[in-house]
């Protein structure tokens, strides 16, 4: 690894722990041309998942949507934000454990909203009305039996 300081090769690990859940390795390294300590995080490489959209269109998997979907729906609400970056490490996780280069963006949201159900009911019920895309007050309040169930 190179020094970020004064770009010597030579530098050595003093530390290592895992962190986020085992998903990357944090180490804490010294210079031994200059003496300064830096910081790098290691994670594993893991293969392209691609993301099978409703209109049968592909794109590379992005986790920053899910991150945004989730945290509007998580707006205004008392759900703190290690709960939701857990969450999401879950189905990310579940994502990657299937194997497959593709997966449908039916079924990420699907998990989504089952994760959301065990977070917050609100926020699940605001993610349900746009990704089930409600029509009107009637799919709403079936959406809503079933939470209350």
């Amino acid at each position: 690894m190179r020094c970020p300081y004064c770009a010597s090769e030579d530098t050595r690990v003093t530390d290592s722990r895992p962190v986020e859940e085992m998903n990357s390795i944090r180490r804490r390294r010294q210079c031994d041309k200059c003496g300064k300590r830096f910081t790098t995080y290691e994670k594993i490489e893991t293969i392209p998942l691609v993301v099978i959209k409703k209109d049968n269109t592909r794109q590379q998997y992005d986790r920053s949507k899910i991150e945004s979907g989730v945290m509007r729906a998580c707006y205004k609400r008392a759900v703190p934000i290690a709960d939701i970056q857990a969450m999401i490490d879950r189905i990310e996780a579940d994502i990657y454990n299937r194997g497959t280069g593709e997966i449908k963006s039916s079924e990420i949201g699907e998990m989504i909203m089952e994760g959301l159900k065990e977070l917050d009911p609100v926020a699940y019920v605001r993610f349900a009305s746009v990704y089930r895309e409600f029509k009107d007050v009637g799919t709403f309040m079936e959406e809503l039996k079933k939470i209350i169930k």
